[in-house]
């Protein structure tokens, strides 16, 4: 063997080199690396290409040992001295100049008076090693993934994938896994399942939808993921980085294998795209492929259950054979074993006299191909009755080829009905003629209702016929005085769909009968009138004797129907006995529908309880009260009404009923509302610079922070800290803006409708956060007192803080124009709550002189303003007079020491008026 071979097979460890082999081997200086050694392992010489490689570990003046050039681990190899290693084949790692170390496989042998250690590198043949067996170890782990998910059950497809993703995440340490499925339904792609390991962000949800960001990658290859080369992919990865690996089918990219917070590491470079790939192919591809199996499961499941619950099925026929083949479900309802059965066995179970028919269509058929529609009667083997089924079908193919296909439908059910209703018609044809009353049909024709049907008793009551009501001429046999109401009444008909009405029909000997006519619309299914159903019954003497007690009546009715005013009377649980027709029309209902309707169904739970409240606080000394109520009408969002009760008490003091007028004070009401909302709409514009300048602080504050930023990206000295804080203090000013900006438009809302418990406090919190800033910016010191408490007061929040605005704008203007004339002048605002047991009292004030005492007694009167014109509108103060009165308080002014006081009283709310929602914690 040659000295070539020799080195080759100790390169390849083929065999353990005897110590002659090693001693007869030559030196090559020419050839990887040789270090001269004296008895001691001292380093004394080195040659050879790869001595400009080494790095030595230690830099000191005594000739260089052997193991400072070795790494750690490389020191066991060598222990002792170089005569210890002589027959051994070493390998060993250098220090690299590179970074990387070196890996050298090589032998010692004497050389004169000392030793040499030759090495050659073998870091290309460990890489090579290294990369198969990595292969090799993917390829394996791809046949786990897939088998395991081919062989499990439908049932546990989800658990199974599950524990391979958590296999792949703990392989590749991957901190986030996920599988994304093309989504049929948005053409987007879809989270189908992920792992994430406990200590990893949660990237992802079941079941999320990710968008189309995905079909901007390769889908030929895997592809890293970064922020900010791909944005697209914000929906997908977040800011975080990934890797995705896509699976291909036969119609493109079927799925994504997605790694999040995860790049290629170290530990995986062994792996190209190749196996990164057949790793997306050994989870997409069985998963994919149980996916389908599992909706083609379901799918038959859902045919057969439905065949099933229907009573219908497949049939099909050949021309070139004469049997017959049913689904399974059709041949288990016709009591057959199997589903396939001669064609004569088949007309043998059909009724005599459909028989014919069904063959003569069947030829029809196969020799035209016209299709089939034929309802037949069978007879299963375990019934006496025949079953009715619906058949149709049509033909397939040409020729030889040809096939009769279709189904076959139970509609057993729907003849029966059919033949049920028949027989009920004769019953009802039979009833109606026998009838007392005359029972009538009007059908709907081009907006107008035209008899069709009148039943027997027509002709003794009236003497008409149908004839003689046709084309129109029914309404001429109408009282002339009452066709009005006729025609009223086929108006209300089609409008509301009932009717009950009373009118004068002329017999045909001239006679005067009063009809009672009850009459209902019925509807086709898209809601159109299809005709009318109703009776007429004879009503006359009870007419004429209601007439009689109408006459006596008449004073009562005209004063009560008659009058403009809402008149009732109700029980004490609020249930109507009588109203009149005003209260009807408001309700939107008939006068006689009101007996029994409780009036307290309109009204709120809190108006209901305060409405019973002051009614048990009625008495028979004191039996009247009267008060404004609230209620959400018909048609209406709301309504107010000036009521008054009057109770009826019994020898007891026991009140059994109440009666009460009232008249509709909407109008007044929804004036008032306008003016506060006009009112405060003015206040926020007069507010808009102040605003503008509460927003363009922060804003002025982020660009700033934007622009230091980019400054210390453009010199490349960012630190993190740094950063963190810039971003810290953006997103404390954006938070500052946004509260800004909902109070804004949460005080620019409506007013609730009803009042409700709430702290004063909130309310001057919310005024100092749009004013505040506005009015340091203009040079105005706030003043704010401490206060702190819980007590609370019944109104709107958002009114009182009309109110607090109104003054202290009313404040900073009168302000701002003292300055103007002295500009020494340094104007301030104080604003301060205090409380005893009974009231909250808040205190507008300011330095600005005060007001002249001639004004003080008209500053609240409806547009009285001392502002230049063109400037104010004298609604300010007088809105928010009416606001704190309509809270129940008091809003006053008196001059201070430094200028103008405003007082604010509002009456502390009990604590039973308090709800529990509202109730302080």
């Amino acid at each position: 063997m040659s000295s070539g071979d020799k080195l080759f097979d100790r390169l390849l460890n083929r065999q353990t080199p005897t110590l002659s082999a090693v001693v007869d081997s030559p030196v090559v200086p020419g050839v990887g690396l040789q270090l001269h050694l004296d008895g001691e392992a001292q380093v004394t010489h080195l040659t050879g290409p790869l001595r400009h490689l080494l790095a030595q570990q230690l830099s000191t003046t005594r000739t260089p040992h052997l193991l400072d050039y070795l790494l750690p681990h490389s020191a066991l190899a060598v222990e002792g001295l170089p005569a210890d290693w002589q027959g051994q084949l070493l390998d060993l790692d250098f220090f690299s100049l590179a970074g990387p170390p070196l890996h050298l496989r090589g032998w010692v042998q004497p050389l004169g008076d000392g030793w040499v250690l030759q090495l050659l590198d073998i870091g290309d043949l460990l890489s090579e090693r290294r990369q198969a067996h990595s292969r090799e170890q993917c390829q394996w782990l791809a046949a786990q993934i897939r088998d395991h998910l081919r062989l499990c059950g439908l049932a546990r497809l989800p658990q199974v994938l599950g524990e391979q993703l958590q296999c792949l995440s703990q392989r590749f340490q991957v901190p986030c896994l996920a599988v994304a499925l093309l989504d049929e339904e948005t053409e987007g792609w879809q989270i189908h399942q992920h792992y994430s390991a406990p200590d990893a962000p949660q990237l992802w949800d079941t079941a999320q939808r990710l968008g189309t960001g995905l079909d901007s990658l390769n889908g030929a290859a895997p592809q890293r993921v970064l922020p900010a080369e791909h944005p697209r992919l914000s929906s997908v990865f977040g800011p975080a980085e990934g890797f995705a690996v896509p699976y291909r089918d036969a119609h493109g990219v079927a799925a994504w294998l997605l790694f999040g917070c995860f790049s290629t590491q170290p530990h995986t470079a062994d792996l190209n795209d190749h196996d990164w790939l057949q790793l997306a192919a050994a989870v997409a591809a069985p998963l994919l492929e149980r996916l389908r199996e599992h909706r083609h499961h379901l799918q038959l499941e859902r045919l057969e259950i439905l065949q099933s619950l229907l009573g219908t099925g497949w049939w099909e026929m050949f021309s070139d054979s004469a049997q017959v083949l049913l689904a399974d479900a059709l041949a288990v309802s016709l009591g057959l074993s199997a589903g396939r059965l001669p064609i004569q066995d088949w007309f043998a179970r059909v009724h005599p006299a459909d028989r014919e028919e069904l063959r003569s269509r069947l030829q029809a058929l196969q020799d035209e191909g016209q299709p089939l529609e034929l309802c037949v009667r069978l007879q299963p083997d375990d019934q006496a009755q025949p079953q009715w089924f619906r058949l149709q079908g049509q033909s397939l193919g040409i020729g030889a080829e040809r096939r009769l296909v279709g189904f076959m439908l139970d509609i057993s059910d729907i003849k029966n009905q059919q033949q049920q209703a028949a027989a009920a018609h004769a019953r009802l044809d039979n009833l109606i003629a026998s009838a007392p009353a005359v029972i009538y049909v009007q059908r709907y024709v081009e907006g107008a209702l035209q008899p069709t049907f009148f039943s027997a008793s027509l002709q003794p009551l009236l003497g008409w016929s149908l004839a003689d009501c046709a084309d129109g001429a029914l309404v001429n046999h109408v009282h002339p005085e009452d066709r009005a109401a006729y025609f009223e009444r086929t108006r209300q008909l089609l409008r509301e769909g009932s009717v009950s009405t009373r009118y004068r029909m002329l017999d045909t000997q001239g006679n005067v009968h009063w009809l009672l006519d009850e009459a209902k619309l019925l509807r086709d299914d898209l809601g159109l009138p299809v005709e009318a159903v109703g009776l007429w019954l004879d009503v006359t003497d009870a007419t004429l004797a209601a007439e009689r007690i109408k006459t006596s009546e008449e004073r009562y009715r005209i004063l009560v129907e008659d009058s403009p005013a809402m008149i009732c009377r109700y029980r004490p649980d609020l249930t109507l006995t009588f109203g009149n027709r005003p209260l009807a029309m408001y309700l939107e209902c008939a006068p006689e529908q009101l007996p029994g309707v409780n009036l307290g169904s309109w009204m709120s739970n809190e108006q209901r309880e305060a409405f019973v409240e002051r009614l048990a606080q009625l008495t028979p000394d004191a039996p009247v009260s009267s008060a404004e109520i609230n209620l959400r009408l018909p048609g209406r969002e709301h309504a107010w009404w000036i009521w008054s009760d009057r109770g009826v008490f019994d020898e007891h003091g026991r009140l059994l009923e109440v009666q009460a007028v009232g008249r509709d004070n909407t109008e007044v009401r929804r004036s008032q509302q306008q003016l506060t909302q006009s009112a405060k709409m003015a206040t926020l514009g007069e507010m808009a610079t102040g605003l503008a300048h509460e927003i363009n602080q922060p804003l002025n504050v982020m660009r700033m922070a934007i622009v230091n930023v980019l400054k210390r990206l453009s010199n490349g000295d960012v630190q993190i800290d740094y950063l963190t804080d810039k971003l810290n203090r953006i997103d404390a000013q954006v938070q500052r803006a946004a509260r800004v900006v909902d109070h804004m438009r949460v005080f620019g809302r409506r007013s609730e409708i009803e009042q409700h418990p709430f702290n004063p406090l909130d309310a001057i919190e919310g005024t100092l956060s749009l004013l505040s800033e506005g009015l340091r910016g203009k040079g105005v010191e706030l003043r704010i007192g401490e206060a702190n408490f819980q007590v609370q007061v019944r109104g709107y929040v958002d009114q009182l803080e009309q109110v607090l605005i109104n003054l202290m704008v009313n404040a900073r203007d009168a302000l701002l124009s003292k300055r103007e004339s002295n500009r020494d002048f340094q104007p301030w605002i104080g604003v301060r709550a205090e409380h005893d047991e009974h009231v909250v009292r808040l205190w507008v004030e300011d330095n600005g002189g005060g007001i002249e005492p001639r004004l003080l007694e008209r500053i609240f009167e409806p547009f009285f303003t001392t502002k230049p014109v063109g400037v104010g509108t004298g609604l300010g103060l007088s809105v928010s007079y009416g606001i704190v009165e309509n809270m129940g308080g008091r809003l006053s002014v008196r001059n201070g020491d430094d200028g103008a006081r405003f007082c604010i009283e509002l009456p502390i709310a009990l604590d039973d008026q308090i709800t529990s929602v509202a109730r302080p914690d």
